[in-house]
């Protein structure tokens, strides 16, 4: 059976801090490096995500784009 390209899965264990390591192979396809902020989302039904950093700064674009109301101190 053929893997789906572009689709991967992986396994981490999570330590006694409740943290996680991202392997190195999803870091790299990924491209997230040590400092980078990512984004993680919660479904109780679904699980968690980690989407691409990229999806975090489009949704900031898309919430603030124009859509922000004006500051009394800017005028």
């Amino acid at each position: 059976m053929e893997k789906p390209q572009g689709q991967y899965a992986w396994t981490v264990k999570v330590g006694e801090k409740g943290q996680i390591v991202i392997p190195k192979e999803a870091r790299d396809i990924f491209d997230i490096n040590p400092g980078d902020t990512l984004i993680v989302l919660g479904d109780e039904k679904q699980g968690i995500a980690i989407p691409p950093k990229d999806a975090f700064t489009k949704l900031i674009a898309t919430l603030f784009d124009g859509t922000a109301p004006e500051r009394e101190d800017e005028e």
